[in-house]
């Protein structure tokens, strides 16, 4: 199930931007981030896929959400300027970011390309 997390808990799990500026993922697999907001449609419909996803997927990628209404700080770190925005985080490398409703489909082949996991 995917867990929905504070700017806190981020810095805490993920990456603490407020302490280094170049990027250090603190995870052990990797993650995907859903930046979504309550109100938003396209949201609505990612988010069953999200969960969906995170049964499949459990124990190999971590998934997160964050609710951007609530977590301003957070999302304007990331430039979040549409949502649903989704962040896939690799164990190694750069995260890369995907804005808008993403089909099942294309997660796997994501989580296949940026992630190597299948």
């Amino acid at each position: 199930m995917a867990k929905n997390i504070t700017t806190q808990e981020f810095k805490d799990l993920v990456f603490n931007y407020d302490e280094s500026k170049e990027w250090k993922f603190k995870g052990d697999k990797p993650a995907v981030i859903d930046f979504y907001a309550d109100w938003c449609a396209p949201c609505k419909m990612v988010a069953p896929i999200i969960e969906e996803l995170s049964s499949e997927f459990e124990g190999k990628i971590d998934f997160y959400k964050v609710n951007t209404e609530v977590e301003q700080e957070l999302s304007g770190a990331f430039g979040i300027r549409s949502i649903p925005s989704i962040l896939f985080i690799p164990v190694e490398g750069q995260p890369q970011m995907s804005a808008g409703a993403l089909p099942k489909n294309t997660f796997k082949e994501a989580f296949k390309d940026i992630f190597n996991v299948q």
